[in-house]
């Protein structure tokens, strides 16, 4: 077997350390998970942030102080520091409704962004016990029931109208202008089901849904993601196709099927762009 190149020795290191700032974080968040005295705040854009967000992501964020000090850091709860190429970025809750409701459906999504390309990605789910990551060129892993790591993959579906597809809320869509084609996506799919948050995109990269599309997520909602969809074998664009995770948008699937739902999803549009 060839050695490994300087690269992908580097990355390896890369998803080590991104596995062990996720051991960190489900410590932390673990702590205060389902507890009564959850301090609880309305932040400006009328999300809420809970003292456990805020505790994670200093604990995230003091590992690579200590020992990725280099590295730019762009989190949700603290902002952006330095301006390096390599950048973590970070959602030290990505679900944090059902994390202060007491809901198991929630994460701590990490990434390393290297020149604004997710190159290294980690979903942790300690309430349910559960961990996916990946890095660029290594495959999509999970955690087993049983204790061994395994490789996923996208499903091979190749038809849309056996497609299980995963919309996350109508509200997000009818804010976004697209009730229309999430009504047309529901009456052409096998299944739909509004699922929410990570987990949908993780189940994409198991082989369990075909589609997974959403609104009004940034940067840190989406970049740890990427490289375990891409991974997997699927495909990850924003909702009008394009290669990027600053849309405010997203649509996972996998892969076989991307043009045929974006041809789906934008009917309308084209339809009226050809009348025009």
């Amino acid at each position: 077997m060839p050695s490994p190149s300087v690269s992908d020795t580097s990355s390896a290191d890369d998803l080590a350390f991104a596995l062990r700032l996720a051991d960190a974080a489900d410590a932390v968040s673990m702590a205060s998970f389902d507890t009564a005295d959850l301090d609880v705040q309305v932040k400006a854009d009328a999300s809420f942030v809970t003292a456990a967000d805020l505790a994670t992501e200093r604990a995230i964020r003091a590992l690579l102080e200590a020992e990725r000090p280099a590295d730019g850091v762009f989190g949700e709860e603290f902002g952006v520091s330095g301006t390096a190429s390599r950048r973590w970025i970070i959602d030290p809750i990505d679900g944090t409704s059902n994390y202060l409701k007491g809901v198991p459906v929630w994460a701590t999504l990490i990434a390393l962004a290297v020149d604004g390309v997710p190159t290294v990605g980690v979903v942790s789910q300690p309430s349910l016990g559960r961990r996916w990551w990946a890095r660029l060129g290594g495959g999509a892993w999970t955690n087993s029931p049983g204790g061994a790591d395994r490789r996923i993959h996208v499903s091979g579906v190749d038809l849309v109208e056996k497609a299980s597809v995963s919309f996350q809320s109508i509200e997000q869509w009818d804010a976004a202008g697209h009730l229309p084609a999430l009504l047309r996506l529901s009456r052409a799919v096998w299944r739909d089901r509004g699922y929410g948050d990570a987990l949908p995109y993780m189940w994409l990269a198991e082989g369990r849904l075909e589609f997974v599309a959403e609104f009004d997520v940034k940067e840190y909602d989406l970049a740890a993601l990427v490289p375990i969809v891409k991974e997997a074998g699927g495909r990850f664009t924003s909702f009008d196709g394009d290669e990027s995770i600053s849309e405010r948008s997203s649509l996972a699937t996998n892969g076989v099927l991307h043009d045929s739902f974006l041809e789906l999803l934008h009917a309308d549009a084209d339809a009226e762009e050809a009348t025009s």
